[in-house]
């Protein structure tokens, strides 16, 4: 069972807090719109959620970890 976009954004706010580095301000225009996110088929205005992930995943370089790696292994299932 897939999880929504919102669930794993929040994970990855709160974990990214955790590991003593601030979100990267340029990575977080997209986490902020995952929040708002529940399921691929949505749009955050005129983007999609697929493309919402694929941006914050281009510009995540910074988040790193093991939790980080199976976030980031979760939304990438959400984009096959």
């Amino acid at each position: 069972m897939t999880r929504e976009i919102h669930e794993i954004a929040r994970d990855i706010h709160d974990d990214w807090r955790l590991i003593g580095k601030g979100v990267s301000p340029y990575a977080r225009p997209y986490l902020d719109a995952m929040h708002t996110l529940e399921k691929i088929e949505d749009n955050y205005y005129l983007d999609s959620a697929d493309s919402v992930i694929r941006y914050f995943l281009a510009n995540a370089q910074t988040y790193r970890g093991e939790k980080a790696k199976a976030l980031k292994a979760e939304l990438k299932a959400l984009l096959k």
